[in-house]
Parts: structure tokens; sequence; C-alpha cells
């Protein structure tokens, strides 16, 4: 070990006490990730990338052993440039009234509103409806879950052949929510999001949208490791530190929950296991593309940096920066042999009120894992007084809390054990 990481590690020890988490290093993180310098941590800006080489020197000062990229690609929709929208002349706020779907295409003109009675809904006279010189190019508005449970009906008004209009209207109560998971491609017809108030008994719109499809765009995981005596096997934490990026050139989604937090989280624990050297080595891999529906982890999983038959466990990391007393969490099939472990450690240091398991899905990093057999855990703090916001441009520094992460670190540490 050179001198210059001989004296960081022994700053690194110095700082942190055994057993103990670094609460300061965790804000400072989800501040800075959080911030405008990083544009919402998103692809049409560099966001992404620029997180991700900040982490790569937040891992190497707290004294990883190595820290290295592993680059892939995706083909994802943004919208970067104009993004506004009238009804009946009262303008409306990107992120807070309205938001495009993630697989709109642009849309420019001003448009008559179609309104569906979904108390006589009648599927025929909609479409014939639309063929009346009064709703020529209109916007057909409904309920979004309404919608959901007539797909057929709904699929057939996104296609350009399927029937004249412009594009879709659907309602979605407040806090108005985006999203990227489906960008991966461009539809026919726009989609936009908009909250019942702002588009209650409006005649018609005006919509100004620029998208813009990268394809091919390069992404990277960072992946960090601090040694332990053996290298047989190893622990894995994970957290993804892309989000949302911008909708519109002046409207960015900070994510401070979603998931500076998590990220924090696994950069805390790879300084407190660089001060007090593990017996299995430790991986840290902060993943991007997981808003683009897992991309980073999958490609992790399908190209693994270590053999995934040598994770004794991998605990994922997110939106954990809330309240709850209570902690969210999913298993593998692998991991369930483990739980018993947490609710032990849990109970014994008194650290939430119960962990609340629920069924593994497709909703995190952990998940491209889980189906290939890992021992894992999704870990998250849901329905607390930051847990409205995730999604929207006010998950930021102001409404994002810090009381779950003590005990999401002594329970990991616990586990773990020395």
């Amino acid at each position: 070990m050179c001198k210059r990481f001989l004296i960081a590690a022994m700053l690194v020890a110095l700082a942190i006490p055994a057993g103990a988490q670094d609460a300061r290093l965790f804000r400072r993180v989800v501040k800075e990730l959080a911030s405008a310098k990083y544009q919402g941590r998103g692809y049409a800006r560099g966001g992404a990338n620029k997180a991700g080489r900040y982490l790569e020197r937040e891992f190497r000062k707290v004294g990883a052993d190595d820290v290295t990229r592993q680059h892939f690609t995706i083909d994802i929709n943004t919208f970067p440039g104009t993004v506004k929208m009238w009804a009946d002349g009262h303008r409306l706020r990107p992120g807070v009234d309205f938001s495009m779907r993630e697989y709109s295409p642009g849309v420019h003109g001003e448009f008559p509103v179609y309104v569906i009675d979904t108390a006589a809904f009648d599927p025929d006279r909609i479409f014939a409806d639309l063929d009346r010189p009064e709703y020529a190019n209109a916007m057909v508005c409904c309920d979004f879950w309404f919608s959901y449970k007539h797909r057929d009906v709904f699929s057939r008004l996104q296609k350009a052949d399927g029937a004249p209009n412009a594009g879709l209207l659907f309602t979605w109560a407040a806090p108005i929510k985006f999203f990227k998971a489906y960008g991966h491609r461009v539809v026919d017809k726009p989609i936009v999001w908009v909250t019942p108030e702002a588009i209650e008994g409006v005649s018609r719109v005006k919509l100004d949208v620029d998208n813009e499809f990268l394809s091919g765009y390069e992404l990277f995981n960072v992946v960090a490791r601090v040694d332990g005596a053996r290298h047989d096997s190893c622990y894995v934490f994970t957290a993804h530190y892309d989000h949302l990026g911008n909708l519109g050139r002046h409207v960015y989604y900070p994510g401070a929950n979603d998931n500076a937090s998590g990220t924090a989280t696994i950069v805390t624990l790879a300084a407190y296991y660089a001060a007090h050297r593990p017996e299995f080595d430790m991986y840290f891999i902060a993943f991007s593309g997981e808003d683009a529906n897992l991309r980073g982890s999958t490609y992790f999983a399908e190209h693994p940096l270590v053999p995934l038959e040598q994770i004794r466990f991998l605990f994922n990391i997110d939106m954990i920066g809330d309240d709850n007393p209570a902690l969210y969490c999913e298993l593998s099939d692998a991991g369930m042999p483990w739980f018993p472990r947490f609710e032990a450690v849990n109970a014994s240091q008194g650290l939430f009120t119960s962990l609340e398991r629920g069924e593994l899905a497709a909703n995190s990093d952990h998940y491209p894992f889980a189906v290939r057999g890992v021992p894992c855990i999704f870990l998250e703090n849901q329905e607390g007084s930051a847990f409205p916001h995730y999604h929207t441009p006010a998950d930021n520094i102001r409404t994002v809390r810090f009381d779950s992460y003590p005990g999401v670190f002594k329970l990991v540490t616990g586990v773990v054990g020395p």
C-alpha cells in the first residue's frame, strides 16, 4: 500500500468507530447527488454519468481497494427540451400539473378534448364520435386506471392507424408521476398524464413538447471492492444512482430519496469495511439504468465481474430516505433462510418496529440476481413522509428524511457480522 492510501485508510479508521455509521458522509452524498449539478441523474444531459464519476471518486476516498466501471448501452426516450402545455389558455406546470408518458413522441399543436364517458362506456360510440368534425384530431381524455382496465380499446387509440385522435390525456391524482421504465421505444401518438383538476371542464389543449430518442447511449455501473481476508466468496451491496433526469429545460427530478439515499448508504458501508477489514471480500455496486427498467443490474447479472455463485448474500438498498418506523423488504427464494437472522438482529437492537416482507417483484436491482438464484434482500422504507414525493420534482433535499439510515446500516452490518 502506498503512503497516500495508508494515510487515507488511517483517517477513515479514526473517523468511524467500530459498529457505527457515518451520518455526516451519508448526508453529504445525498445532498450532492440531489443537487442541480446532476440534473436528476438522467441520460439526456449526462447527469447519470457525471454522478457515476463522482461516486468513483467517493469510493476511492473512503478507502476501497479497487474501483472500476462496467459499461453498457441503452436506448431511451427523453424530454430535455421544450415541454409546455396549456388548458383553455391556462399554462400548466410540467412535473406538477402534467407529465409525459416515457414512450411518448413529441407533440406540437392545439387540439380539442374528447372526454370518455366511463359511466356509459361504449367503444363503438367513441370511435364514431372521433370521426365527427368537432373532434377531428382530438386528444382523448380518460382516467388512467380506467384505461388500464380497457387496454384493448386504448391500445387501438394509441396506434396511428387505430383511430383519428391526435393522442391521449390520462388523468392521475396529484402528485403527478414521471417514469422511464418503458422508454426504450417511442409509440405513435403522444400520451400525457395530467391531474384531474388541471383538465376538468377543459375543451381545448395546446402542447409544445420535444422528445429526444437516444440510441445506444453509454452508461456504466461503478464497482468498488474492499478486500477481505478470504477471496473465495463475497458479500455484495447494491444501489442505483441514476434517476429520471429532466422534463423540459427547467424541471429536473432530484431523486434524493430515490435513490441518492441508497447510494449514499453503500458509500458509507464501503467506508466502514475499509476501516474494519472483513473476513470476506466486499463489493459495492452503484448501478445505472435502474429507472430504465433495471438495465444496469441486468447487464451485471448477465456479465458478472464476480461469479454469482460466490455471492454469499446481496443487499439491495433503495429509497431508505424516509421516516416510517417499519422497514419493507423482499427476499429471493435463496435468501429466505437468512430472514430469521434479519429478524433477530432487528429485534436485538430495536431498529425497526417490524420487517414487513412483500412478494418478490421486478421493482429494483435485486431482481435480476434473485431470479438467478443469488441469496438477496431488497430494503426500502415505504409510506413515510417522503414517500409521496417519489418520482416527482419534490423528491429533494428538503423532503428526504434521514431517520431510517442508522437502522438500515446497523441491520446490514449486524447480519453480515464481524
